[in-house]
């Protein structure tokens, strides 16, 4: 199963509210290996917000990462698009912006383009996140494709 995961954080540093952020998605405590962006054949793609247990802390999880860390005062806004073709393939594209409707417009290009490049017909869907300015904190906005449960590194 894939995930689709999103949160918002702020803190004193960039790595702070990113940190804060993936806290409100509930991948923390994972160490996370970015993935390009391919969804494989028959495997279910869902929404769950924040994400459930997926195995002891400090394992690895496979993402597609959507990520903005803004500076004070600023808003962060992340994005991601996936569509799927009958047999279950398709992709994710991911966006960061301080906007969140330059994120959306740039998901629906990007996503579009994917499926043209590989003979997807359908309609996309999509997951924005917006972390509000704070004028003495960075904000981070991210939304998380999670492949799968955490794996051991060691």
């Amino acid at each position: 199963m894939i995930r689709i995961v999103w949160g918002a954080g702020q803190g004193n540093t960039p790595k702070g509210s990113f940190d804060a952020a993936l806290l409100d998605a509930g991948i923390h405590q994972y160490n996370l290996r970015t993935l390009s962006s391919v969804i494989p054949a028959d495997v279910d793609v869902e929404e769950t917000g924040t994400a459930p247990d997926l195995g002891p802390t400090g394992d690895a999880l496979d993402v597609v990462l959507a990520r903005q860390t803004s500076q004070p005062g600023n808003r962060a806004a992340a994005g991601l698009a996936w569509a799927r073709d009958a047999d279950g393939t398709g992709i994710f594209y991911e966006e960061g912006d301080h906007d969140p409707a330059t994120v959306r417009e740039r998901l629906e290009a990007g996503v579009e383009r994917g499926c043209e490049l590989r003979g997807i017909d359908t309609d996309p869907d999509t997951r924005v996140v917006t972390a509000d300015p704070e004028l003495d904190a960075y904000v981070t906005a991210v939304v998380v494709a999670v492949y799968g449960e955490g794996t051991t590194l060691c």
